[in-house]
């Protein structure tokens, strides 16, 4: 079931907690072993009495007249770079290998608060560094399509679990489109949300860190905005959050669905494909995406191809300055201890040294020309209503294979150059969704991002509910795993 359906089953107590934790163990005893999205379980027993318990707990509330979370006793598994109470927390990273936190991060709490029972968490890679999961800790997570092929990252482990349904629901996070692109890779819908939309940490520093979001992934558009109303909202400890909005927050799995749908006749989507051919792209995705968009006129939504607004070689500088800024002084405490230093795989040390290099000069550069970009897409909003673009560059690829050398004939100079396309919408700040396009003649999943306007996450949730009804493409293709 999707998750707005699960629960409203739980509620109706026409399930019970137990019978659902015990489907979902059983599920993940036969299925996981071969995809490892799901890593550090918890003992089967205890979280089949932590089920019974919320069933319990579910008959006193309602003998009280009150209502429980929307994800009362469903089983969640945070991404491994939250920290999770009392879960293993290793960050892929040996150094982290026995980490058991002590708090919560802020989405898991909320999860929590819903209702959630928390059986473990989804791989990543090393400190969510590059789209493929794989890591010295836990090993790679493989795609739930053939799993000869890798499911992207950060989030892999979150996305394959989606798809092979160990999971109804699931959270990641993403600086450079760790939602966005193992959704993509793994036939699931990833949305990175506005700036602020949802509170990110507890972290050490709490002024900078403006790139680096958490959020939903799904497999109905209705499960991703339900998740993202209970992450999103203020939290005093991050002062960069955005205030609740009420339309958001009063989503149920009652009225999600009329919530989500909306009269879109009249507005544009800009499509900009590959950039003019600035961006290499692995033949057959952008058929797929053109073809995904031959959908929107159903629904009354125009598409009009546009020429790049800005210069994306500026974008890629300001990336770089930024992500070498924000990643490199992250983890640089563990490269000024030798020890740790030795654990580090070598893209965490290009990080830390590229952003030693750097000086308060660079840094503010990079924050103009981020500002420019952002005035360049406000002036485009005025004549689109959203913008289109793929998800990814290349199809799922070796699992064997770190990160693609080139892509076309085109080679690739940094582990993260082959996911350019997503990085211009990181920068944004705008709310990020990727959608499932199909696949392609390999048999193998992509995905096209549709972007908003700033803090226009449910606009941005409606425009991909409407596609949703046309091409239902994750209720219509099972993994193989799931058909045998």
């Amino acid at each position: 079931m999707p998750a707005w359906q699960l629960s409203r089953e739980i509620a109706a107590r026409r399930v019970s907690c137990r019978e659902v934790m015990a489907a979902y163990l059983t599920h993940i005893d036969r299925v996981n072993p071969v995809a490892n999205a799901i890593v550090a379980r918890r003992d089967s027993e205890l979280l089949l009495r932590e089920a019974a318990a919320a069933d319990a707990a579910l008959a006193s509330s309602q003998r009280a007249g009150q209502r429980p979370g929307w994800m009362h006793g469903m089983p969640q598994a945070p991404k491994d770079l939250a920290l999770t109470r009392g879960i293993r927390t290793t960050f892929g990273s040996p150094i982290f290998r026995d980490n058991v936190p002590t708090q919560d991060a802020i989405i898991v709490e909320r999860a929590r608060r819903a209702g959630a029972i928390l059986l473990g968490k989804t791989n990543t890679p090393e400190f969510g560094l590059g789209s493929q999961t794989f890591n010295p800790v836990y090993g790679a997570t493989r795609n739930p399509y053939d799993p000869a092929r890798c499911a992207g990252g950060s989030s892999g482990g979150a996305a394959a679990a989606l798809a092979l349904r160990l999971l109804p629901v699931a959270d990641g996070s993403d600086f450079g489109g760790s939602l966005r692109n193992p959704a993509g890779f793994c036939n699931v819908y990833g949305m990175r949300p506005s700036m602020g939309r949802v509170p990110y940490g507890p972290t050490p520093e709490v002024f900078l860190q403006q790139l680096g979001y958490e959020g939903p992934m799904g497999r109905t558009v209705a499960d991703v905005a339900l998740l993202l109303a209970t992450q999103a909202g203020p939290d005093p400890r991050t002062p960069l959050a955005l205030e609740r909005d009420p339309a958001l927050a009063a989503l149920t799995p009652d009225n999600v669905q009329a919530a989500l749908a909306a009269d879109l006749k009249g507005k544009r989507v800009a499509w900009l494909g590959d950039w003019n051919g600035y961006l290499p792209m692995e033949d057959g995705i952008l058929p797929l995406c053109e073809q995904a968009l031959q959908a929107f006129p159903a629904f009354g939504v125009a598409v009009e191809g546009i020429a790049p607004p800005f210069a994306p070689e500026r974008l890629w500088k300001a990336w770089l300055t930024h992500r070498h800024f924000l990643v490199g002084n992250g983890m640089l405490p563990f490269y000024r201890d030798p020890a740790k230093r030795a654990l580090l795989k070598a893209d965490a040390i290009w990080e830390i040294e590229g952003a030693l290099q750097l000086s308060g000069n660079d840094v503010y550069h990079a924050s103009v020309e981020r500002s420019a970009w952002l005035d360049t897409l406000d002036r485009l909003f005025t004549r689109f209503d959203y913008i289109a673009v793929p998800t990814a560059q290349v199809f799922p690829f070796d699992v064997n294979q770190p990160w693609p050398k080139s892509i076309a004939g085109r080679p690739m100079d940094t582990y993260h150059r082959w996911m350019e396309v997503v990085f211009p919408w990181t920068l944004s700040g705008c709310p990020t969704i990727s959608v499932p396009v199909g696949f392609g003649s390999n048999g193998l999943p992509m995905g096209m991002q549709l972007i908003g306007r700033p803090r226009g996450d449910l606009s941005v949730l409606r425009l991909a509910r409407a596609y949703e009804q046309e091409r239902d493409w994750v209720g219509r293709h099972l993994p193989r795993a799931m058909l045998g």
